[in-house]
């Protein structure tokens, strides 16, 4: 097995951290991964047990899907009971800051508002999209109105 002798965080290198490129399926060039490059497709076993594609003939069997993968999927019930409870509480505080802070054009300041409320930086530009799109939501509302 191929291994390259780059140092990983602790003081094993790669190929013994499982950073190994037995399983790999990118190239690699330099001794780093180019997630540009893409291995060509396999070819099918060819039934014998040497060459190329050697190995015995197999049917992929269909499985069905793992509860794992809906992971992060919010259901409609979830989603109906968020909105719900959104319509009748409103918004929080800072919520309305970042708001207003949007609707001047301060698009940084109400990020740096929301990585203090909610401590990371992922989660302060998820609420700030949710927030811009609030906003988006309400002007549209609110010029649909003054044409009826």
């Amino acid at each position: 097995m191929l291994c390259s002798k780059r140092k990983v965080k602790s003081s094993r290198t790669q190929c013994q951290a499982g950073g190994g490129l037995g399983d790999l399926s990118l190239q690699e060039a330099d001794g780093v991964l180019h997630p540009g490059l893409v291995m060509a497709p396999s070819q099918p076993n060819t039934g014998l047990f040497v060459g190329l594609n050697k190995g015995h003939i197999v049917t992929k069997r269909e499985l069905p899907p793992r509860p794992c993968s809906r992971k992060g999927k919010t259901s409609k019930r979830v989603h109906f009971v968020r909105n719900l409870i959104r319509e009748v509480a409103g918004f929080a505080p800072y919520e309305k800051r970042i708001t207003e802070l949007l609707k001047v054009g301060k698009d940084k300041r109400a990020l740096k508002v929301a990585k203090r409320k909610l401590g990371t930086h992922k989660r302060a530009k998820k609420k700030r999209e949710e927030m811009a799109n609030v906003l988006r939501k309400m002007r549209s509302a609110g010029v649909s109105d003054k044409k009826k």
